[in-house]
């Protein structure tokens, strides 16, 4: 209870009095001890987890924004047994009005690997509770309670037979539901083919995490290590502050080799997923193939919704799970907002979004006004403007932008006039360039000002004309630059940022691409063209501002450093690590780029 209200202003947690709180159930308990039917004492613990649940309850909602609750009598079954293929038994808790208890109805299945109680069971489960809807929270195989071993995304086998076990309970009638973000929502793509799914909430996920993990190419090591610093450490008492310890532990081990043993520095024990998943970074390796379910996301027939955040790291590929069924002819429903993957904005709109789009489609209730196929918030001027529109993305016009001498964005390429032909720096990753803002597991500030690092020597930055009207981009930004390397081994860091009146830069989107002599598009001149896709954006460049293309090679600890050296990244030492030189290339022959999907503007 007191992790719950920590995390809400002191002047929210103040502002809800007691005695709002639902009396029937405190009520009901003071009858039972009044008539012996249970020890008083039994009778006061309950009545104070009830009463505290129920504030809990209400302040959460009101700061979600959620509607009224129909009830606050909601009735918890604990540790429902629920056996697997293999006779491993999981543990889930069924969430119920009690007024509902012995109707058969719809139910939402929540999957987690975070337990069933904490922010999991109140806002994917209680809450939804109060507001008509039938729970069931599920501890996933290996975690808080059910049996056998944790291994992470391989979902589908458990998945299908708890939707088995689902079928036959007497108190289960109708579709069902499923909502969640992140692992939550991986899981509910493990299950998305079946047909008795009627309607799916996803939020800041996707059918694959094998994008997310090696995003690029490379490792995503500070989301990696964070991720697998959170997972061990909540099995300890008490979790939040083992958790909190742990993520406090966590930039100061990224930066000691090799990353094999990642695992045994961040939480003293060798981690046997990680051992597993880390060196495999071939999408087509038979351990991501497992937990892959990408190729069944056009022939889902439940309704879904995707909620997602233009600085969440999971967005790629949530817009490629939407671009499929709507490909496919489906209709799903998506929105963005201006959040980071841990944001509580992100939280409350999935939990108030969800709430609607599970209602509508398993109780067959009316949405509340009409809903546009795709919602976004515009940042950057005036921001975050929402906006309604019928497709992702919207139909824009290429916007193409010279990297020229002298660090100028220019819309004309140069001519062969004496205009220059290459910038340098010399990229070391035993002094790796740092990463500063962008998507990050739990990022708190993804937008920040990036002097700090358009001021280091092994960072490139050009920079456009002051913008005489407001120019709005919406879609996928992406980059094609030319380089010469002395080593064939390299990265390429590309970032957009808006630099407003004052000067101060502020990053819009990014991403890195991992080079290999595999990989390269090299021509005959030895240089090397790269071309990739940064994240996608919905933003307004305000008049007086200018765009700014930041380019270098490694953003530490967000991505794993290249060697340079050719040495496999997971057991290189401090000796493999050697530097690489690169010159970027903007003469005509090579007219270094990037481009922006304009819908607004010049």
């Amino acid at each position: 209870m007191r992790a719950v209200l920590a995390i809400w202003p002191r002047r929210v947690r103040g502002a809800v009095p007691q005695g709002r709180v639902h009396r029937a159930i405190i009520d009901r308990l003071e009858a039972l001890g009044a008539a012996g039917a249970t020890p008083w004492h039994a009778c006061a613990d309950a009545r104070r987890r009830a009463q505290g649940m129920t504030l809990a309850s209400e302040i959460v909602a009101r700061r979600m924004r959620l509607p009224r609750p129909r009830t606050l009598d909601v009735v918890r079954e604990r540790d429902l047994r629920v056996p697997m293929d293999d006779g491993v038994v999981l543990l889930a808790d069924r969430l119920v009005a009690r007024s509902l208890i012995g109707r058969p109805q719809p139910t939402v299945l929540v999957r987690s690997p975070y337990g069933r109680g904490g922010l999991v069971g109140l806002a994917f489960g209680r809450l939804l509770a109060e507001r008509g809807l039938q729970v069931v929270v599920q501890s996933v195989r290996g975690t808080f309670g059910s049996g056998g071993t944790f291994s992470p995304f391989d979902e589908r086998p458990d998945g299908l037979a708890t939707l088995r076990w689902l079928r036959a309970q007497p108190w289960h009638a109708g579709p069902i539901g499923t909502i969640g973000p992140s692992y939550l929502g991986l899981v509910q793509w493990a299950i998305a083919t079946e047909g008795d799914l009627a309607a799916m909430s996803v939020h800041a996920t996707a059918s694959q995490f094998h994008g997310q993990t090696f995003a690029g190419g490379g490792l995503a090591l500070e989301n990696v290590g964070t991720w697998m610093a959170v997972v061990e450490a909540q099995r300890r008492w008490p979790a939040p502050l083992a958790v909190a310890r742990a993520v406090r532990r966590v930039p100061a081990r990224l930066d000691t080799l090799p990353l094999s043993e990642l695992d045994r520095r961040l939480t003293g024990s060798t981690v046997p997923w990680f051992q597993a998943a880390a060196p495999r970074t071939d999408r087509p390796d038979p351990y991501w193939v497992a937990r892959d379910f990408q190729a069944g996301v056009a022939s889902v027939s439940a309704a879904v919704q995707f909620i997602g955040g233009w600085y969440d790291i999971l967005l790629p590929w949530m817009l490629a799970d939407f671009a499929a069924m709507r490909d496919a002819g489906r209709r799903p429903e998506l929105l963005i907002g201006p959040w980071a993957h841990t944001s509580p904005g992100m939280l409350a709109a999935g939990v108030r979004e969800g709430l609607s789009w599970l209602r509508a489609h398993l109780l067959g209730e009316m949405r509340p006004g009409a809903r546009a196929a795709v919602r976004l918030a515009i940042t950057g001027a005036g921001g975050p403007v929402w906006r309604s529109m019928d497709r992702w993305p919207p139909p824009s016009r290429p916007l193409q932008l010279f990297a020229r001498a002298g660090g100028l964005l220019c819309e004309a390429p140069a001519a062969d006039d004496g205009d220059g032909d290459a910038d340098h720096y010399r990229y070391d990753p035993l002094d790796p360039t740092p990463s500063l803002g962008g998507p990050v597991l739990l990022a708190r500030d993804p937008v920040l000002d990036n002097a700090p690092l358009e001021a280091r020597p092994d960072v490139l930055t050009y920079t456009g004309p002051v913008l005489p009207r407001t120019l709005e981009a919406i879609g996928e930004p992406a980059v094609r630059l030319w380089l010469r390397t002395t080593r064939p081994h390299f990265d390429v860091f590309a970032r957009i940022c808006d630099v407003d009146r004052a000067g101060v830069s502020r990053n819009v989107c990014d991403a890195l691409l991992r080079v290999d002599p595999a990989s390269a598009d090299r021509r005959p001149d030895g240089s090397v063209r790269v071309t990739f896709a940064l994240w996608p954006i919905a933003h307004a460049f305000a008049a007086g501002h200018r765009i700014r293309l930041l380019v270098c090679s490694g953003a530490h600890p967000r991505y794993a450093r290249n060697p340079g050296s050719g040495c496999d990244p997971m057991t290189a030492t401090a000796a493999d690590m050697l530097p690489v030189e690169v010159a970027l290339l903007r003469d005509s022959s090579h007219p270094s780029s990037v481009t922006l999907p304009v819908v607004a503007g010049r």
